[in-house]
């Protein structure tokens, strides 16, 4: 359902996008769209898509030692329809060849991904069955390349932060009415909607959802202590993509996967309005947090886990309460308490004792006893030793060795005895071999 406006800002916008219309009809100006470096200027007949050569996606997934890839798209701001030739030049200035990549994200959908296209320099036609938004990627380290569309393409209503006022991109949504396709633009956001999408709450601020938006993304990439301090620590080359997708299985609200985190209509509300995704945008932040997650210290029992280490950081960038302090109505007690409670119970073990919540408590209990930037220390001591193993044993042993090392202190009888992680004898051995001296206050008595 459309979330109504207030008739004074309709009547602005109407008033604004009437004037914008009478100037573009009487000057034909072109609107500008692009986004994450690609200024793109919708001209009748030839349309030019500046490049900028980056690593790979799966290159900047090995160096930053997470699970999943992210996105490397670079957008155009145009759209192609099913099984029409599209007609381009590709300029490769420094030697170096984009890939056309057309059509949209949808893991469960009918047509599930973009496909790809490999170019050459020069005159190129590609014809997609399915048709869609248009992107291209660049694999290199800052060279420059650029595609000049000839035909066959046609502009997608686009709101790009800092460049596209909101006049202009109501004006686009009431003009480029036979494009299924909008999209937002933010320098390292990505958001691709359904038009029908799109219109449920196209009175919103979107300058100030994407702003919103880059905070979200700026948060997780502190956490994770993407800081620049070494070429290790540099933030992730490009953006993140947020998307609609058609179906999801029952039971699932959104979900992430390599490349873009997917978004069903029903949780539209939370990933397009400002206050939703500010005050109730969990699922957000924590299927973004999956594009943070390391690998070393994720066995599967904690994919669920410890991907909310970003969702939590998250919270406090917005002043949010944290999720660990909701009190359960039925027992009284908010995690940090249902999980005390547990402690030297019969048969207690990390993996099967405790809820989803309980199990991020000792997460969070580590920045409560060795500093807000004990986390950001962590994926920092990962990233540059890069530990590799699929074994889950190995990387329940390496949460708990580089846990210590970051603290400083022997965290044996937090882990093991109080927490009952399924740490093994070669794991406890390792953190004895580290020589550490035990912690002057428990962190397991720590709370928010």
């Amino acid at each position: 359902m459309r979330t109504p406006a207030s008739p004074s800002r309709r009547t602005v916008l109407a008033t604004a996008t009437a004037t914008a219309t009478a100037t573009a009809a009487a000057t034909g100006a072109a609107l500008a769209v692009g986004g994450l470096g690609a200024g793109t200027a919708h001209a009748a007949d030839d349309v030019t898509v500046p490049l900028v050569a980056r690593p790979s996606a799966e290159a900047e997934r090995l160096r930053l030692g997470t699970a999943l890839r992210s996105s490397e798209f670079q957008t155009t701001g145009r759209y192609v329809p099913p099984a029409t030739a599209l007609r381009f030049d590709v300029l490769p200035y420094d030697d170096v060849v984009p890939t056309l990549w057309i059509g949209q994200w949808d893991y469960y959908g009918t047509v599930t991904a973009p496909r790809s296209y490999q170019l050459k320099p020069g005159a190129n036609t590609v014809t997609d069955p399915h048709g869609g938004p248009v992107y291209f990627t660049l694999e290199g380290g800052g060279q420059h390349a650029a595609v000049r569309f000839k035909s066959g393409s046609a502009p997608m209503p686009v709101f790009t932060l800092g460049s596209t006022t909101e006049a202009d991109y109501q004006n686009q949504l009431d003009t480029y009415t036979d494009v299924p396709v909008v999209e937002l633009h933010g320098p390292r956001s990505i958001v691709t909607l359904t038009r029908d999408g799109a219109l449920l709450y196209r009175d919103e601020d979107h300058a100030a959802l994407l702003q919103l938006l880059e905070q979200i993304i700026q948060a997780e990439s502190d956490i994770s202590g993407l800081d620049g301090s070494k070429p290790v620590h540099r933030p992730k080359a490009g953006g993140y993509h947020f998307t609609e997708v058609s179906v999801v299985p029952s039971g699932v609200g959104a979900y992430a996967t390599h490349g873009y985190n997917g978004f069903p209509r029903a949780y539209l509300d939370r990933l397009t309005t400002v206050e939703r995704l500010r005050t109730r945008g969990w699922g957000l932040y924590h299927e973004l947090g999956h594009l943070h997650q390391q690998f070393a210290y994720k066995p599967p029992g904690l994919t669920e886990v410890t991907v909310n280490i970003y969702s939590l950081a998250v919270q406090r960038a917005l002043g949010q309460p944290s999720n660990l302090l909701t009190v359960d109505p039925k027992t009284g007690l908010n995690y940090f308490q249902s999980a005390r409670a547990k402690f030297g119970t019969a048969g207690l073990t990390y993996e099967r004792s405790f809820g989803a919540y309980e199990k991020l408590v000792p997460l969070r209990q580590l920045e409560l006893a060795f500093g807000d930037d004990f986390w950001p220390r962590m994926h920092k001591l990962v990233r540059e030793e890069n530990p590799q193993s699929a074994e889950t044993a190995k990387r329940y042993r390496a949460l708990a060795t580089y846990a210590s090392r970051v603290a400083e202190h022997d965290l044996t009888d937090f882990s093991v005895t109080t927490w009952a992680f399924p740490i093994d004898a070669e794991g406890r051995a390792e953190m004895a071999a580290l020589h550490l001296p035990k912690p002057s206050i428990d962190p397991a008595t720590l709370t928010d």
